[in-house]
């Protein structure tokens, strides 16, 4: 698995910490952590929650990610903003259970982080602890699994509302205002990461047009 790591501004300095956590518990397991930024709070590329938002959706769609963590101060304006897309689906997870529980009934691809609220003495250990439980099985399998059969049903309900309710991405794109998406995109590293990952290439195209390739 592909795993996206993106920070905005405000909690950038705690990039390192995060991605530290993060790659203790999922190199083991085979995945690649893939760390977009932001890397520092200096960064010239200055991320908002929103364009946080907008990168995940550009990742998952594309297929340059297949799971994307971030987060903000409190991990709801990121969360909004990556729902706020086709082919994201966020969970708000503050704690090991939440990860459990959002990963095994909802089976989502991207999660939001409050790394600001509550990060306090053991702020690292309780990331680690949310990683672990987060990929600690298969994803979608249900909780508790007496429930598995309704809610895999919900969740393909879910998705077929979802499809209705959202356009093509590309367009998407293409309608948002394009400094906003450019900046979303002007990452120090986001070239070499995206376009070596993309499967897309509609969305790759897409995305050179914006960042004027």
């Amino acid at each position: 698995m592909k795993i996206a790591l993106i920070n905005e501004n405000s909690q950038a300095a705690k990039n390192p910490v995060i991605l530290d956590a993060l790659k203790k518990v999922v190199d083991p397991m085979g995945h690649q952590v893939f760390n977009y930024g932001m890397y520092t709070a200096e960064d010239a590329c200055q991320l908002t929650y929103v364009q946080a938002g907008i990168l995940a959706a550009v990742l998952l769609n594309s297929g340059a990610a297949d799971y994307v963590i971030t987060g903000c101060g409190t991990g709801e304006g990121a969360m909004l903003a990556c729902n706020s897309f086709p082919g994201v689906i966020c969970g708000h997870v503050e704690d090991p259970l939440d990860a459990y529980t959002f990963a095994q009934i909802n089976d989502g691809n991207a999660i939001a982080l409050p790394f600001a609220k509550g990060y306090g003495w053991g702020g690292d250990l309780n990331l680690a602890y949310i990683f672990e439980k987060l990929y600690a099985e298969e994803s979608g399998q249900g909780y508790p699994r007496e429930r598995a059969v309704p809610e895999q049903r919900n969740k393909r309900i879910l998705d077929e509302v979802r499809k209705a309710a959202y356009r093509e991405f590309t367009d998407i794109l293409k309608d948002l205002d394009q400094e906003l998406v450019k900046g979303a995109l002007s990452g120090e590293h986001f070239k070499e990461l995206f376009f070596a990952n993309c499967k897309c290439d509609k969305i790759a195209a897409a995305v050179k047009e914006i960042i004027g390739e």
